[in-house]
Parts: structure tokens; sequence; C-alpha cells
């Protein structure tokens, strides 16, 4: 097994880090404070190319591999970029533009992709109900066929993007007796009528990105917007777990990287009893902490990715292993951040304050923490 990057994806890495400082990482504070999202980074996210990295160039990408799709985010979190910009960039990129990217038809593909990619237009996923998060098959959002149209009608929850997104992949039940075999997927533009996004969630963390319920109330949709056919929902759904579980964490990669260099430079700073506090053993085991934390984190998601890159089917028993030590393990080393800060930790001026209440989402999205356990001990 080879575990080194390219000259090429090393040299790509260092661009993006750059890029971020420069572009988006001087704004980071305001937005988080104010809970706003950032669509001047996020536009400029398109015009360097990361928000279609992967896609094909004739789509409006680069047709980079996943390995090299992954390193992007994990330079954004490298960088300082918050938990809630580099969300939306995941939800909008690998849960709404790459299912539009695979199932939808060549027109639909040139229609969507290169506005996704660009970030022209903004993209969510709709899955999760109010009723219904882990245990999808529950799901009441229900799609009626009335002759060559669907009449969609349920609510979505906790969507990211939802609020500011251009287009939705919106999952429903085209056959509720069906269970998991009756979900379909479908293709929402803003606008449509019967179909409206509720008010921003004001939330702990990640406040940058603005997230919302779905409403769909009598939404009428041409029979062309079902992706794929009826019934492949679910497994559409499924399939973005090989991104939830490499490019989606690969930010909190990155994060425990920027982590690292800031305590580590708070603590060679920081006098106390007439020296610098890294040098006392309890401070030291916190740097560590964090740095095993960073390497384990880095190992788990990149050997998703390069399972993806080989195109290996995804082993549903790592992937949820992936997930859950980057979910749980990450409260550790960004708990610790803001101890060795003391007071200073606590307020907004230091950013070890934001990364804590961001990484309160990673047991939580996705796939919570005791979902993952199910999943673990059952294929065990």
């Amino acid at each position: 097994m080879d575990f080194a990057f390219t000259k090429e994806q090393l040299l790509f890495k260092k661009e993006i880090i750059q890029f971020a400082k420069k572009e988006i990482v001087p704004r980071v504070r305001e937005h988080d404070l104010k809970g706003e999202f950032d669509f001047e980074s996020f536009r400029k996210m398109g015009d360097f190319g990361i928000l279609g990295l992967h896609f094909p160039e004739e789509l409006g990408g680069q047709g980079a591999d996943v390995i090299t799709t992954v390193l992007a985010g994990e330079a954004l979190g490298e960088a300082g970029v918050d938990g809630g910009l580099t969300l939306a960039y995941g939800a909008h990129t690998f849960l709404c533009a790459d299912t539009i990217f695979r199932h939808a038809t060549d027109a639909q593909r040139k229609k969507y992709i290169p506005k996704l990619a660009s970030g022209e237009w903004i993209g969510c996923m709709g899955l999760s109900e109010p009723d219904a998060g882990s245990d999808v098959a529950s799901m009441r959002t229900v799609a009626e066929k009335k002759g060559d149209t669907y009449v969609l009608n349920g609510t979505k929850m906790w969507i990211t993007n939802g609020p500011i997104a251009d287009v939705a992949v919106v999952y429903a039940k085209t056959n509720p007796e069906a269970q998991h075999a009756g979900i379909s997927a479908f293709i929402v533009e803003k606008g449509t009528p019967g179909f409206s996004a509720g008010p921003p969630l004001i939330k702990m963390g990640v406040r940058t990105s603005h997230t919302s319920e779905l409403i769909f109330q009598d939404c009428i949709l041409p029979a062309e917007n079902l992706l794929g056919k009826e019934g492949e929902g679910f497994l559409m759904a499924m399939q973005t777990v090989e991104w939830d579980r490499s490019a989606l964490l690969a930010p909190f990669v990155g994060s425990a990287t920027y982590l690292l260099k800031k305590c580590a430079q708070y603590a060679k700073g920081r006098v106390q009893f007439g020296r610098p506090i890294g040098q006392f053993q309890a401070i030291k085991h916190k740097l560590a902490d964090i740095r095993i934390f960073g390497e384990a984190a880095r190992a788990l998601v990149y050997r998703i990715a390069w399972c993806k890159d080989q195109g290996r089917p995804l082993n549903h028993l790592e992937a949820a292993v992936a997930k859950l030590f980057v979910g749980d393990w990450s409260l550790k080393p960004t708990n610790d951040a803001v101890v060795l800060h003391g007071g200073y930790g606590y307020t907004h001026e230091f950013d070890v304050e934001r990364i804590f209440r961001d990484s309160r989402l990673a047991p939580i999205g996705g796939g919570t923490s005791e979902v993952q356990k199910m999943i673990i001990s059952k294929l065990m």
C-alpha cells in the first residue's frame, strides 16, 4: 500500500490552503458570529474549481480522482475555513450534484451540473424528516403519479442549504407499502409551485450553513424530474455514504491539523509559573492527543477514498468505523483545545471556540454514532 500523495496533489493542496487563507478565512469569524452564509466565498470556491472538482471537464469540472477531491476538503479545514461553509460545500457537491450526475439523463446533467460546479446554483438534498432520520423507511413524504406528473406532499427537516438552494434532490415514497424499495428520488427546482423552504434554524455550531425545513404541498413535478427509476431512491441515498465517509469528513481531518497548530502556538507563547505552558506534561499530552486523532482520522478517511478510486464496493463496516471515530473522537481534542486556552478558549476571538461548537455536529449529522455502532455490531 502506498500512503504517499503525488507531487501534483500536494501542490494542489498547498494552492487551496493559500486560496482559502486569502479569500475565505478573513471573513469566517464575522459570518459565524452573525450566522450568515458566505455567498462570496462559495462563488469563489466555484471559480477555483473546488465545487466541481471530480466532475468531467465537459460539465464544468476538472475530472479529479477521489483522493484529490478528498484532499481538497482536508485543505479547507487545515486553512481554517469554518465547518459551516465546508458542510454547505459537502451537501451541495456530494449529496446533491453528484447524485444528479450519477443518475440523471444526459439532458439533466447538461442542465444542472455546470451550474452547480461553478457555484452559480446551490444544491441540497432532502432525505431526513421530522420523524424519520436514521429510520429512512419511515419517511412520510409521498409522490403520487398522476398522468405525466408526480404530486409531492410532505416535509423534510435538517436540510443543509435548504433556505438558499436553487435545486434539491428530494426523496419520497412512490410505493408506501414497499418500505425501502418504495423510495424514489426527484429533482425539484426553487420556485416550483407547492415547494417552499422554512426559515434558517438557529444552531449551536456550523452557524454559517443555513439549515431548514423543505415543505411540499401538492407540489407538481413533470415525470421527467424522476431520477433513475421508481424504487431506486434508497440505493441512491446509500451511494452518498461513500462521499459522506470520505469527502464530507475530510474537513474534520484538516481542522485537526489547524487546531494543533493553534494550540502549539498558544502553548509556546503563554507563560505561567515562569515558563511556557507547553513545557508542562499535562499540556504536552493534550497536544499529543490532538495529533493522534488527526493521524487516525486521516487514515480511516483516505482508506474509504482509495477504495472508491479503485472501484471497490463500499465496505459498510469500514465506513461506519470511520464515521464513528471522526464523529465521537473529534469531541475530545476540540474540548482539550478550549481547556488549553483557558478563559480565552471560551471567547469568540479564539478559533478553538468555534471549532469546538462545529465539532458537536459530527456524532449526529450523516448518521448518529449510535446507528454506526449498530451497523458495526451487525456486520461483525
